[in-house]
């Protein structure tokens, strides 16, 4: 019988025997992955760098699109089992063209790693008009997906993986304006809803994909230090949220409790390998387990990584979720398949 996690119906930590501290390294460890085929947006920076080694590590062949190709052959260089490609994520042709000559080598994907995004930027928009962190952190995932359909459905076995954020925190998806076209742009608001989508896209895809045998979830990293995904921030932004001090330089206390580059990519490669999640998706996990679901008990404080949890009702509702994916549709001018 299917299981869905609308309404968060399944969003119950399972007691995975990991933590904040467990690295990507650690959740993977026995698990042999010969044979199969992942593809990890941004797999070669930051936390996607770890995730492209550690799946590749364990016998996978890793498909890492990038935007930088001269980065990305410097950072990937020694790594067995990669395979580098070009695609931009905010480029409608750029993902179609990836997929395409993906779909041509006629393999099966076993995983989908969407972990690639933008954060805090200011206002951009991309070739349709759509602000550019929706249309990255969203609507390029959503269009990725629906072009690898068939070969996800080909793997009899696949798992799609959004790298979402507790920053889903800060907006709601605003069906009446996601494009800032009536109302003042906040970059936080921008970012908080694209990831929000993040969630639902990832609930209903999994609801869709049950029958295919493909399930989806969703996940926040962890607050991380060293990656270079808030390199656009202003650091009066984080001055205002206590993490900065004066003079722009991070807070030495706060900088201890943040999470290294291996722990951010912990929860990714979990939900990617698991077999604690072989009979449930649609989750939103952290800390290498399912969040809790939070009904306004948690005290957040940015400068207390660890109270940064839990996953708002919001990004787990069913009306929500089916209203997104008939707007993502339309504003790709997609028809999200599923037979």
């Amino acid at each position: 019988m299917k299981k869905n996690n609308y309404q968060g119906a399944l969003q119950q930590p399972l007691g995975s025997g990991f933590n904040a501290a467990s690295t990507a390294a650690e959740v993977i460890k026995g698990i042999n992955l010969s044979g199969k085929i992942a593809i990890v947006t941004g797999g070669n920076a930051g936390i996607g760098l770890e995730t492209t080694k550690v799946l590749a590590a364990a016998g996978a062949t890793v498909i890492v699109p990038a935007r930088d190709m001269e980065k990305a052959k410097k950072n990937l260089r020694g790594i067995p089992n990669v395979e580098l490609e070009t695609m931009d994520l905010i480029n409608p042709d750029a993902i179609d063209a990836f997929a395409e000559k993906f779909l041509a080598t006629g393999r099966p994907l076993h995983l989908l790693i969407n972990n690639a995004g933008i954060m805090w930027v200011p206002l951009r928009r991309d070739s349709r008009g759509i602000e550019s962190q929706l249309a990255t952190n969203h609507l390029g995932q959503f269009q990725l997906a629906a072009k690898l359909w068939p070969a996800l459905k080909k793997a009899n076995g696949a798992r799609v993986i959004n790298v979402s954020s507790f920053g889903h925190q800060m907006s709601a998806f605003n069906f009446e304006d996601p494009n800032f076209e009536h109302r003042e742009y906040d970059t936080l608001l921008g970012y908080g809803q694209s990831k929000t989508a993040g969630n639902l896209f990832a609930l209903e895809l999994d609801n869709r994909g049950q029958e295919f045998n493909i399930r989806a979830y969703s996940l926040h990293p962890g607050s991380v230090y060293g990656t270079d995904l808030g390199r656009e921030e202003p650091i009066a932004l984080f001055q205002k949220m206590g993490t900065y001090d004066a003079d722009g330089i991070i807070k030495q206390e706060v900088a201890a409790k943040l999470k290294t580059i291996p722990q951010g990519a912990a929860t990714t490669v979990w939900c990617a390998v698991s077999p604690m999640l072989d009979t449930i998706g649609g989750v939103y996990c952290e800390d290498s387990d399912i969040a809790v679901l939070d009904t306004g008990t948690i005290e957040h404080k940015y400068d207390e990584p660890s109270t940064l949890r839990g996953v708002q009702p919001y990004a787990l509702d069913e009306a929500n979720a089916k209203r997104l994916w008939t707007l993502s549709e339309e504003m790709t001018g997609l028809s999200f398949l599923t037979q």
